[in-house]
């Protein structure tokens, strides 16, 4: 049975910095990608960063600069830092992680697309205050 779990949200003022973690276990694929998505009341779940089987991040426009994906060292882990909080990244932060086939293949660069991805955690909150 595959659990992901977040930790690390938590109230932040602006221009503050949270730490994000996601500890994954029983993903049977042998290498697969880490993702990061955030969700607030009434939008779309959105893709901010994720790490290709490659090695390679990709992140989306609104927190280029400021959030960094990373792997930990313990197997099944991942990072989400986050730097120069603004009170638009207030919501709540998914860990994902999904199989990946297209970048492993080569195909394409890991996706930022919510149905693109394979296993979900229950969400952590991040609330930024101004």
């Amino acid at each position: 049975q595959v659990q992901l779990a977040e930790s690390g949200g938590g109230s932040v003022q602006a221009g503050g910095s949270l730490r994000l973690s996601c500890a994954a276990s029983g993903i049977a694929y042998v290498g697969y990608c880490m993702g990061w998505f955030r969700q607030v009341p009434g939008k779309e779940r959105e893709g901010v960063a994720a790490l290709g089987t490659d090695g390679v991040a990709k992140y989306s426009d609104s927190v280029k600069g400021r959030f960094s994906v990373s792997k930990g060292l313990a197997k099944g882990t991942w990072y989400l830092q986050m730097n120069n909080l603004k009170s638009d990244d207030s919501g709540t932060y998914f860990c994902a992680a999904g199989d990946c086939w297209e970048v492993v293949a080569g195909i394409s660069p890991v996706s930022l697309l919510e149905s693109d991805w394979d296993y979900w955690g229950q969400g952590t909150q991040v609330t930024v205050s101004s």
